[in-house]
């Protein structure tokens, strides 16, 4: 499981950035790289970050509700 929420947090992090890159330039790094936003590609990285955004809601429910939050005020 550790893994996977590495995976997705790395996918959430360029995704941030690519949104960055779009925000300030309106450039949009995912659809470059792989043709376009409606490129097959482009639109299952966007489907990927999507989903790793979705997937990271629940170590950070566990974290509000956990030791760790305990942990981390202290």
């Amino acid at each position: 499981m550790h893994s996977l929420n590495a995976i997705t947090l790395l996918l959430i992090i360029v995704g941030g950035i690519n949104w960055l890159l779009v925000g300030l330039f309106g450039f949009d790094l995912v659809a470059a790289i792989f043709g376009g936003q409606d490129a097959l590609l482009a639109r299952i990285v966007y489907i990927l970050v999507g989903l790793s955004a979705l997937w990271q809601i629940m170590p950070l429910m566990r974290s509000f509700s956990g030791s760790e939050a305990h942990a981390q005020r202290h």
